[in-house]
């Protein structure tokens, strides 16, 4: 299986080698796909199945704690993150390539940019359902959630992850007493991706995307942008997220599902998968 090796540094101060495993499929202009929280790269399946028909290279990879991935114990912040994507990149020998990086992945595509990108290996990317600029409500971000709604979710975490995760995934993909949108199967098949990863990389990414501050980040991007968010998203509210993003983003293209949840690289994926076709071949 494709790994690339990357490094954490443990609280003794003993650098400890970290493997992500990635997929690496068709040819073309490479995309990399960025998953979001609590999954793994296998979210990205019609996505993978779609995107190389139109003359495109896509890597999706397991981040650290997640899937197949190497499962420390440290290196669950945002710039641990970002370097482990610019490892990838340089390890691949990457170049003109578009970054997706949905929900938690949002942050890490803000984060390489504004650190990394002066090697122009990006020269595209995409925020899609992104929990990008703030999520945490504070006294300069008042329109952020607030810490006791985090709080409750990593206690629920701690107490019974299958059954949190579960009604989570209803969440996720706007699962409500009138409203099917995916089936059984598939919210069964994202609970199992979701328990591959260890319980404690689950409640420290969490923590992570619920408390990371990418304004700043978000400021350094120059390269073209792609906003993309449901309007019915109840995960990452659109006004906390991506309505923010694009003031403090003007160029950015911004398009709004008007009926889609958080995860609408799913319930609406013939109509991303146009979008994102289009937005690298543009």
């Amino acid at each position: 299986m494709p790994f690339i090796t990357t490094n954490s540094v443990s609280l003794s101060g003993k650098s400890e080698e970290v493997n992500i495993f990635y997929q690496d499929i068709g040819r073309g202009k490479p995309v990399v796909l960025i998953h979001g929280w609590p999954l793994n790269y296998q979210m990205w399946e019609y996505q993978l199945n779609e995107l190389p028909k139109n003359n495109i290279r896509v890597i999706a990879y397991d981040r650290r704690g997640f899937g197949l991935s190497s499962r420390p114990w440290e290196g669950y912040d945002y710039d641990t993150f970002a370097q482990d994507l610019k490892t990838l990149l340089e390890e691949l020998d990457l170049t003109d390539v578009t970054l997706v990086g949905f929900s938690m992945g949002g942050g890490e595509v803000a984060r390489y940019l504004a650190r990394y990108n002066g090697d122009g290996r990006v020269t595209k990317a995409a925020l899609i359902s992104s929990v990008t600029p703030f999520l945490l409500k504070t006294d300069d971000n008042p329109t952020g959630l607030p810490q006791e709604q985090f709080d409750g979710m990593k206690e629920q975490l701690e107490d019974d992850r299958a059954k949190f995760l579960t009604s989570f995934g209803k969440m996720f993909y706007g699962v409500g007493v009138f409203s099917q949108p995916v089936s059984e199967e598939i919210l069964q098949h994202d609970a199992n991706l979701a328990m591959q990863a260890s319980g404690y990389s689950t409640i420290k990414s969490m923590q992570a995307w619920s408390s990371t501050d990418f304004r700043d980040d978000l400021r350094n991007i120059r390269i073209p942008l792609l906003v993309l968010h449901g309007k019915a998203d109840e995960t990452v509210p659109i006004a906390v997220s991506a309505e923010e993003t694009i003031k403090i983003v003007p160029h950015a293209q911004y398009i709004v599902y008007d009926d889609a949840p958080h995860g609408l690289y799913y319930t609406h994926k013939n109509k991303f998968n146009e979008d994102i076709i289009n937005f690298v071949n543009s």
